[in-house]
C-alpha cells in the first residue's frame, strides 16, 4: 500500500472522502488528505503559502491519478442501474462467443452493443445492454425476465441444441455492472465460495443423470457505499452473481404465442405453478431466494431445453469498510488465491540463477580474462619470439573477431532490429503497468498499450538495423529496412488472418470486424513503417561501428571443435537458464490469457524480466568466450541463437501447460499454438537481440585491453 501524506507536520490531518477518484492508482491504495487547520490560516493569509499547497496537491494528484475508472459514477436511490452482458468464455474451446448467440432473454429493441476501444476489439469482448431491470437500492424477489425457448430436449442420436452445447463445452457468463465484472458465488450443503475470476457458469452437467440443466435464475447481489460527502447517493463497490436452476412449472400470460427454437418473448409475466417461497406472491413476508429453497425436498432443476422461464433477484447491501477506489484490489488480488509469497518465491529462484552464473562467469572469465590480459600484454623474449608461443588463445582470432557474420549479415540485422523494438515495447509496457497506467479495469487498454508502443518503436527496429548492416558493410539498405518494416509485422498479421478466420468458421467473437482490420493496416503502414525507414535514415548516416582491431582480407581457417561447443549443445544450455528464472510467473502470464484469470503484479514481471535478459546476457557472453578461446570466431549468429534459445523453451512449455486446458477441437489447436509460436517467436529476437549486443560490448571490450603488433 502507498500512503503518501501532504502536511506531514501536522497530525492532526482533514481527511478527504476515501471514495475520492484521485485516490486509487492501479490496484494500490493512497491516502489523500488535507491540509490542517494552521495550514489553512496560513494559506488564507498568505498567497505563497496558498501557491505551495495547490502545487503539493497537483503533485499529489499526479502520484495517486486513477486512470483506469476516470471518475466515479455516484447512484440516487431508485436510479436505473444498468447490467451488461460481455463475450462468453470457455477453457475447454479458448474461443469466446457473443451472449446473445444463446437464446437468452433479449432487451426491448434488441441489444446495444457498447462503445468499445481497438483493444476490446482484439480480446473478444462483445459488451451490449442487458433486459435485467435494476434499481438503486430496490430489492427485487424473483422478478420475471422472460420466457425463451432452448429447442428440443437431449436424445441419443439427435443433435443437441445451441445451450446444451453451450454448457458441455463449459462456457461461462461475463456480466458487468458499473464497470465491474461479476464474481461467482457457488453453493452447496456446507460452503460458500466466491470466485473473482471467469464469470458464471452457463449451466451444469449432473453427475447421475449426465443431462444439461440451465442456470434460469440468478441472484444479483451489489454491495455500495455511501457517499461521505453526498450521503443520499451512493457507489457500488462489489458485483456478485450467484447461479440456480430452478424448473420453474408456469402458464404464460394469454398472448404468449408458443416461440420457435432460438426465439425470446421478452419480459412476459407468468403464473407459477409450483413456486419456491421467494417466488410465491402469497407470502406475507418477502424472501430472497435460497440455497435450502432450491434443493428442497421435490425440487427439480431446469433441463436446458423447451420454454423455460428466466427469474432474478437483486440484493443490496451497504458495506461501509470497502471504498469505491479499492473495490478493483480483490479482483486484481483474486481474493488472494495466488499469494504474493509464490511471486517473491520465483524471484528468489531467478536471483539465485543470477547469482550462481554471475559467480561463474566471475570465477571463469575474471579470473581467465586476467591471465590473458598478463599474457598477452607483456613483452615477449626472444625465446618465445623463436618458438612464436607468444600468441595463443582468444588473442589468434583479433583479425577475424569482428568479421561479418558468413551466412546472412542482412538476416541478423533485420532480426536484431525487430529484437530491439519488441524489447523497447516489452519493458516500456511493463513500467507504464507496473506504475498504475493499464489496469484491467480499464478493458483493452493493456493490448493498445502494446499495440501502439510497437508502431512508435518502429524508429528503434530501423535504427539499430542500419547501424548493424551498415557495420557488416552491406550494400542493400533499401532491401534490409523494407525487411525489418515488412518482416516481422507480416508474420503477426499472417497469423493473426489465420486466427481471425479459425473464429470465424466457429462463430465466435474473436473474430474482429473488417473495419478493425483497416485500423491495423493504417498503424502499420501508416505509421510504423515511416518511423523504420525514418530510424534507419538517422542510422544509415552515422559511422559504422568501430572496432579495436583490424580484419584481415583472408579467413583464418577454423580448428575442429569439441562436443559441446556445438550448436545443439548452446542452444539445449544456453536457453534451459533463462528459461528456469522465469518460468514460474510465465505460468502466471498464460493463465491471465488462457484462463481469463487477472495478472496485475507488473511489478515482480518487472523484475523477472530483467533478470532474465541479464541471465541470457551472462551465459551468451560466458559461451562466447569459450567459443573464442576454442578459435571460432564464428560468434554472431552463435550469440543470437544462445540467447534465443529461450523462447524455444517457452514454446516447448507451451505443450506442457496446454494439458491443464481440457481442449480437444481441432480449432482450439490452431488457435493456441498458433498465438503461442508468435509469441515464442518474438521473445526468440528479444532474447537474441540481447545476446548479440552483450557479446559486441564484450568482444569491443577484451579486444580492446590487449596490444596487437
Amino acid at each position: 500500500m502507498i500512503s503518501p501524506q501532504l502536511c506531514c507536520a501536522c497530525l492532526q490531518l482533514l481527511k478527504w472522502t476515501d471514495d475520492h477518484p484521485l485516490r486509487h492508482c492501479g490496484g494500490w491504495s493512497s491516502e489523500f488528505v488535507g491540509p490542517c487547520k494552521a495550514h489553512s490560516e496560513a494559506r488564507s493569509n498568505k498567497p505563497t503559502m496558498r501557491s505551495l499547497i495547490a502545487a503539493a496537491l497537483l503533485l499529489q494528484g499526479v502520484q495517486g491519478f486513477y486512470l483506469p475508472g476516470v471518475n466515479p459514477y455516484s447512484f440516487t436511490e431508485g436510479e436505473a442501474v444498468k447490467l451488461k452482458v460481455n463475450k462468453m468464455t470457455s477453457q475447454k474451446t479458448l474461443l469466446p462467443v457473443d451472449y446473445y448467440r444463446l437464446p437468452f432473454c433479449q432487451p426491448e429493441g434488441g441489444p446495444k452493443m457498447d462503445h468499445e476501444n481497438l483493444g476490446e476489439f482484439l480480446a473478444g469482448d462483445r459488451i451490449e445492454s442487458s433486459p435485467y431491470r435494476i434499481n438503486m437500492k430496490v430489492d427485487m424477489y424473483c422478478e420475471q425476465l422472460c420466457i425463451s425457448n432452448l429447442g428440443r430436449g437431449e436424445q441419443k442420436g439427435v443433435s443437441p441444441n445451441k445451450m446444451v452445447r453451450a454448457i458441455r463445452k463449459n462456457y461461462h457468463n461475463n456480466w458487468i455492472v458499473d464497470n465491474i465484472p461479476a464474481a461467482s458465488k457457488v453453493e452447496d450443503d456446507t460452503t460458500v465460495t466466491t470466485r473473482y475470476w471467469q464469470g458464471f457458469p452457463v449451466g451444469f452437467i449432473a453427475k447421475d443423470t449426465k443431462r444439461a440443466y440451465v442456470h434460469n435464475h440468478v441472484n444479483i447481489e451489489i454491495q455500495y457505499h455511501s457517499v461521505e460527502t453526498d450521503p443520499e447517493k451512493a457507489r457500488i463497490v462489489r458485483f456478485t452473481v450467484e447461479p440456480f436452476s430452478i424448473k420453474h412449472d408456469f402458464e404464460a400470460s394469454a398472448d404468449d404465442d408458443d416461440a420457435e427454437e432460438g426465439q425470446v418473448k421478452g419480459f412476459k409475466v407468468a403464473d407459477i405453478t409450483n413456486p419456491i417461497e421467494s417466488c410465491n406472491p402469497g407470502m406475507s413476508a418477502k424472501q430472497h431466494t435460497r440455497y435450502e429453497m432450491i434443493y428442497a425436498r421435490g425440487r427439480e432443476p431446469q433441463p436446458a431445453s423447451g420454454r423455460v422461464l428466466f427469474t432474478y433477484d437483486v440484493i443490496w447491501t451497504e458495506n461501509p469498510e470497502l471504498h469505491w477506489a479499492s473495490r478493483w484490489d480483490i479482483y486484481l488480488s483474486m481474493d488472494n488465491a495466488i499469494p504474493a509469497k509464490v511471486h517473491w518465491l520465483s524471484i528468489l529462484n531467478s536471483l539465485v540463477i543470477v547469482v550462481v552464473l554471475s559467480a561463474m562467469i566471475g570465477a571463469i572469465l575474471v579470473r581467465n580474462l586476467r591471465r590473458d590480459f598478463g599474457r598477452y600484454n607483456r613483452l615477449a623474449t626472444d625465446e618465445e619470439k623463436a618458438e612464436d608461443l607468444e600468441e595463443f588463445g582468444w588473442k589468434l582470432v583479433h583479425a577475424d573477431v569482428f568479421r561479418p557474420p558468413s551466412f546472412s549479415p542482412l538476416l541478423l540485422a533485420v532480426c536484431c532490429g525487430t529484437g530491439a523494438q519488441l524489447f523497447c515495447m516489452s519493458i516500456l509496457t511493463i513500467l507504464f503497468s507496473a506504475m498504475g497506467f493499464l489496469s484491467p479495469s480499464n478493458r483493452g487498454a493493456l493490448i493498445m498499450a502494446q499495440l501502439l508502443l510497437y508502431v512508435l518503436m518502429g524508429s528503434v527496429a530501423g535504427y539499430v538495423t542500419s547501424r548493424l548492416y551498415k557495420t557488416f558493410k552491406g550494400k542493400s539498405w533499401q532491401k534490409a529496412t523494407a525487411a525489418v518494416a515488412f518482416g516481422f509485422p507480416g508474420i503477426c498479421f499472417g497469423v493473426f488472418i489465420i486466427m481471425n478466420i479459425v473464429a470465424l468458421s466457429q462463430g465466435s467473437s474473436d473474430a474482429v470486424p473488417v473495419t478493425t482490420m483497416i485500423v491495423l493496416l493504417v498503424l502499420w503502414f501508416g505509421i510504423s513503417t515511416p518511423l523504420v525507414f525514418f530510424g534507419a535514415y538517422f542510422g544509415y548516416k552515422q559511422d559504422a561501428i568501430e572496432f579495436p582491431v583490424n580484419t584481415s582480407s583472408i579467413p583464418r581457417q577454423i580448428p575442429d571443435q569439441p562436443w559441446f561447443m556445438s550448436v545443439p549443445f548452446s542452444l539445449i544450455v544456453g536457453g534451459i537458464l533463462p528459461f528456469g528464472a522465469c518460468f514460474v510467473e510465465l505460468y502466471f502470464i498464460l493463465a491471465s490469457v488462457w484462463t481469463d484469470q487477472y495478472y496485475y503484479v507488473f511489478a515482480f514481471l518487472l523484475l523477472v524480466f530483467g533478470i532474465l535478459f541479464i541471465t541470457c546476457a551472462e551465459i551468451t557472453v560466458l559461451f562466447n568466450y569459450f567459443q573464442l578461446t576454442g578459435e571460432n570466431y564464428h560468434w554472431w549468429w552463435r550469440s543470437f541463437t544462445t540467447a534465443g534459445s529461450t523462447g524455444i523453451y517457452v514454446f516447448l512449455y507451451s505443450f506442457v501447460y496446454f494439458k491443464q486446458l481440457e481442449a480437444n477441437a481441432f480449432a482450439t489447436y490452431v488457435l493456441y499454438f498458433g498465438y503461442m509460436a508468435l509469441a515464442s517467436l518474438g521473445l526468440f529476437l528479444m532474447t537474441g537481440c540481447v545476446g548479440v549486443i552483450s557479446c559486441l560490448w564484450f568482444n569491443k571490450t577484451i579486444f580492446g585491453s590487449i596490444k596487437i603488433d
